[in-house]
């Protein structure tokens, strides 16, 4: 290896180990934010400053060389010291202005934290805010959020949690849809109906097995995994469907379906890394957090 390593540019280190963790230039560009072309370019001088060729192109994307699979623990060890600096500054970081980034559920995202934005932003108007709508699992440790709020713990180490309480499951289906297809009496009449479920995901047919109705994926009529998708289908009077209670009582339009049998809630906890939970603005937008979620859950 007879490249330069000792002046080597951060940004490309990080442009290799985003190609590397996703497999190709398109998933690591979205990982970092940047164009695919930007991304091969940085690849490209990489390689030639080290002298070493990284990748391989494969039908299905791009492989690690020897080489490459050799810089790859070295890049990811300096992964993680950049991000240890970061979050030993933003620690001694006292000032009530700046940004903080967000990361919730799509559902939370597009139907319980705008509101909750609103009254951030107008208390603190020298607090930025960016939104990740995702369900995916956000790196608390390499600061890819400040705040995240999850249907399940986060277990990594150093991550302050808590368990604000659950999130309350019902059966509905829109006004448009029970006038034309009738009201189901108890959960026996669900067979006569179209049910919206979940595509590839299993949880609904789990929950619903455990509460005691033997369902299979072919009884959805419609199917989807996309949570805000699934509520629009929902809300179009595609059928009966299960969702966030407080959501869909909170939309015109919507009935209720008591069937008489309690679904298990959504738990939903609040986390951050401890050094970033102290940073006054992220304390600020946490206590909103937990003010502005507590109409929708039930505690306990």
């Amino acid at each position: 290896m007879d490249g330069n390593f000792e002046r080597l540019d951060w940004s490309l280190v990080q442009a290799f180990l985003a190609v590397a963790e996703a497999g190709s230039l398109s998933g690591g560009a979205r990982v970092l934010g940047i164009s695919q072309p930007t991304l091969g370019r940085h690849v490209a001088r990489l390689e030639a400053e080290t002298g070493l060729t990284l990748f391989a192109r494969q039908p299905r994307g791009l492989d690690l060389t020897e080489a490459g699979q050799a810089l790859l623990p070295c890049a990811q060890r300096m992964a993680a010291a950049m991000a240890e600096m970061a979050l030993a500054a933003a620690g001694r970081d006292d000032a009530l202005t700046g940004t903080v980034r967000i990361t919730a559920s799509e559902v939370v995202a597009h139907h319980i934290l705008p509101g909750i934005m609103a009254r951030v932003l107008q208390e603190a108007p020298g607090i930025a805010l960016e939104i990740d709508a995702s369900d995916e699992t956000g790196n608390l440790l390499f600061r890819e959020a400040d705040i995240a709020v999850r249907m399940y713990r986060p277990e990594q180490l150093d991550i302050v949690t808590r368990h604000l309480g659950g999130i309350e499951i019902g059966c509905f289906a829109a006004r448009s849809y029970l006038d034309r297809a009738g009201w189901p009496a108890g959960p026996e009449d669900l067979a006569g109906h179209a049910l919206i479920g979940f595509d590839r995901s299993e949880l609904m047919l789990r929950g619903m097995r455990a509460a005691g109705w033997q369902v299979q994926r072919e009884d959805f009529t419609l199917r989807t995994d996309d949570q805000v998708a699934y509520f629009e289908y929902l809300r179009a009077g595609c059928g009966i469907g299960f969702f966030q209670a407080e959501v869909a009582r909170r939309t015109e339009g919507i009935e209720e379906i008591p069937l008489g049998i309690p679904v298990p809630p959504l738990p939903v906890w609040i986390a951050a890394h401890e050094k970033v939970r102290r940073i006054p603005r992220v304390d600020l937008v946490w206590r909103m957090l937990e003010g502005g979620l507590a109409p929708f859950l039930q505690r306990g």
